[in-house]
């Protein structure tokens, strides 16, 4: 049997010279306590070195991804006629045995004799020395995580960080200059602010007209359109602005240059930042812009460490004072940071700004991790994602559209009403039952006693009556009790004595409440007469308060000539 190591100096095969102590795999870590005992176990039978780093790399990378290299089946074609091939790896030996048709071994015992022999690696191969060992290592090792991680000059985002600091360091320099040169040169002539807006335009049609009395002579063509050249010309005849010195216009030229120049290598800076955008983020820079892609990175220290950061964080990166005010005073946290200056958001409706900044946030850090750690160089995925981001930008247009047109299809449905119907349910429910007065309960009563309620119901309903009609209805009563004769003629002597004693009691009454209509007669007429001139005396009063002004004056006049 042998066996296949690995080191960084190349590749060694190892005779087992007793293969029976493989059987006991708890003692064969003893036997390479020491350099002698493991020479009895194990035996050098081939070693295969690596010419360069670039070869060494190459195959730890295939041995890696279980697959073999060009050497190594040279290598093996050439030292394994017939043997069993132990390795440290069962997916490298199935390649092994599809390629080379070559037996191999991968279990515990085949594991510890790897551990042994890196135990006593140095002693087993000879002219390998431990101090030569560990650079190599090292080296090799390096090597192998710059290729994992394609760790390129071209990759390096400091300079995006520097690029774009410096980007901003110069709008508010340029911003800065442009104010002063408006100002300065506004005192001799106020109305170019007005004429020209753009910052650059304006420092050139200063640096070439100088006075404003030369503004007539000269062509500004090149510079300005033909309407704010001649609406310049018509202003510099009849300004209000003051006469300055050739000194002065002299430092303001000079100002100007200044202006120029940085606007200018403003411009450069710009394109070498979309340059090293397009290099190190293509996808990131298709997907958000290469200023907010630029601002991203930079903020978030490199684009590695972006790529570290979920959705929710780069959705609200810039924002970080927001964020922790909101959570300190409990209010809504912000929806987005940098990303709001990115196009997708700023297109979108004003109510669906916070869902495109999630939307956004999402796909770009499955960019910024394709950019930082992927294989491709080509912006495709940011594309498809900008390209999908699109789509979703116009479903929720159409859904809010559809919202404020009644339905999706912008027709609102108008159902009829049925107060039978439940809300929300298909089926109708029972109508209600209507009333039936058959059905009610009546108590026990006599006919007597409900004509006698009906009696006394319907004279507190009538309308009060006059003094007539109580004389009438008073003799109807006497009629009816003269003519009512007792239905038992049988009674006895005491019934007839209570009823006429009854009578007399009546006849009293009746004979009181004669008398007593007639006091309230004439106490009523009596409190008639004084109302009637207490009204008059209000009449009189309320005539007096409704007087004019003027009668009042002229009763007054006649009360002083009466007197």
């Amino acid at each position: 049997m042998l066996l296949l190591f690995e080191t960084p100096a190349g590749f060694a095969l190892f005779k087992v010279l007793d293969e029976g102590k493989l059987s006991k795999v708890e003692d064969l870590g003893k036997e390479f306590s020491s350099p002698d005992s493991a020479r009895k176990v194990v035996k050098l039978k081939a070693f295969s070195k690596f010419e360069n780093t670039s070869e060494a790399l190459e195959s730890v990378t295939k041995i890696i991804e279980s697959s073999t290299s060009k050497g190594l089946r040279k290598f093996l074609r050439a030292n394994c006629d017939g043997e069993t091939l132990a390795v440290a790896d069962s997916k490298l030996g199935n390649a092994i045995k599809d390629k080379l048709k070559i037996e191999c071994v991968h279990n515990n015992a085949v594991m510890e004799l790897m551990r042994g022999v890196r135990s006593q690696l140095t002693e087993l191969i000879s002219g390998l020395a431990t101090q030569d060992l560990a650079p190599m290592s090292l080296g090799l090792s390096h090597s192998l995580s710059r290729y994992k991680l394609k760790f390129s000059p071209d990759k390096v985002d400091t300079m995006i960080i520097q690029a774009i600091g410096l980007l901003d360091d110069l709008d508010k320099e340029l911003n800065t200059y442009a104010m002063r040169v408006r100002e300065w040169y506004g005192w001799h002539f106020p109305e170019l602010a007005k004429i020209v807006q753009d910052n650059i335009l304006y420092a050139r049609s200063v640096k070439l007209m100088g006075s404003r009395d030369n503004a007539a002579k000269l062509d500004f063509s090149e510079i300005l359109p033909e309407e704010v050249e001649a609406e310049l010309k018509e202003a510099a005849v009849i300004s209000m602005g003051s006469d300055v010195s050739d000194v002065d216009l002299m430092n303001i030229k000079e100002l100007c240059d200044q202006v120029l120049s940085l606007a200018e290598y403003r411009a450069q800076l710009y394109d070498y930042l979309k340059n090293r955008m397009n290099t190190i983020a293509p996808n990131l820079t298709a997907l958000v812009g290469e200023l907010v892609g630029a601002r991203l990175i930079a903020h978030g220290g490199s684009l590695l460490n972006l790529a570290k950061q979920p959705g929710s964080t780069v959705q609200i990166l810039g924002a970080e004072k927001a964020l922790f005010r909101a959570l300190k005073t409990k209010h809504a946290t912000p929806k987005y940071g940098l990303l709001y200056h990115a196009s997708l958001v700023g297109q979108a409706p004003p109510k669906m700004k916070g869902k495109m900044s999630r939307s956004l946030a999402a796909k770009a850090a499955l960019t910024i991790r394709y950019d930082a750690l992927g294989d491709g160089q080509d912006d495709s995925m940011g594309l498809e994602n900008r390209l999908k981001l699109e789509a979703r930008l116009r479903n929720l247009e159409g859904k809010e559209l559809g919202r404020s047109a009644g339905s999706a299809k912008g027709k609102p449905k108008i159902e009829a009403y049925d107060k039978d119907r439940k809300k929300g349910a298909g089926g109708l429910i029972t109508p209600a039952k209507t009333y039936n007065p058959s059905a009610d309960a009546i108590l026990g009563q006599t006919p007597n006693s409900t004509a006698r309620k009906v009696e006394e119901e319907e004279p507190a309903k009538e309308a009060p009556v006059t003094g007539q009609e109580k004389k009438e209805k008073k003799k109807k009563k006497r009629s009816e009790e003269e003519t009512a004769v007792p239905s038992d003629r049988n009674g006895t002597a005491e019934q007839d004595g209570e009823g006429e004693a009854k009578k007399e009691k009546k006849k009293k009454k009746k004979h009181q409440a004669e008398s007593d209509g007639v006091q309230n007669d004439a106490e009523n007429a009596d409190e008639g007469g004084k109302k009637k001139k207490k009204r008059k005396h209000a009449e009189a009063v309320e005539g007096d308060e409704y007087e004019t002004p003027s009668k009042k004056k002229e009763k007054k006049k006649k009360k002083k000539t009466e007197g």
